[in-house]
């Protein structure tokens, strides 16, 4: 969920996360999930959501189940011819 965006300017922290540079960002201007697309445009730094991943590709990346699933003895119900 976006929350509306403020025009004011904020001013924020900066801090180093090991030999990284990080800001603080202010509860109000949090961005949904756990990833963002940062890109420069002349001097100023482009923070946005990352678009939503499809099902079929968040599927894609998972690995295959190695285990055996135990018999169904309950058949599944005869045809119904409409």
């Amino acid at each position: 969920m976006l929350r509306h965006m403020s025009s004011t300017p904020r001013h924020v922290k900066l801090f180093r996360n090991g030999r990284n540079q990080a800001v603080r960002i202010p509860r109000e201007l949090e961005l949904p999930g756990e990833d963002a697309i940062l890109r420069k445009e002349g001097d100023r730094l482009i923070l946005e959501p990352s678009p939503p991943t499809s099902l079929l590709k968040r599927l894609a990346t998972l690995r295959p189940i190695d285990e055996e699933f135990a018999p169904i003895d309950d058949a599944p119900p005869s045809p119904v011819s409409l």
